[in-house]
């Protein structure tokens, strides 16, 4: 059984025109570490998961899920 978790942190960066290093700060994590996460190389604690929810200010299920997010646009 796979444990990937699927995440939108980069698209939500970009929208907002936030660094990796910047997010990483206001998160209190290394930089790396949201590299990691946008990579899918490193699952969030739920802590997190709810920490970056609440810093984007939408619902933790916007931003992950356990299967792939559709491609938006063709």
């Amino acid at each position: 059984m796979s444990e990937v978790v699927y995440n939108r942190i980069a698209m939500l960066r970009a929208e907002r025109g936030i660094s990796r290093r910047q997010l990483a700060e206001a998160l209190g994590v290394h930089y790396q570490t949201v590299g990691y996460l946008e990579r899918g190389e490193f699952s969030p604690s739920l802590h997190l998961a709810l920490r970056i929810a609440h810093h984007f200010e939408v619902p933790v299920e916007t931003i992950f899920s356990a299967t792939p997010f559709p491609r938006l646009g063709t």
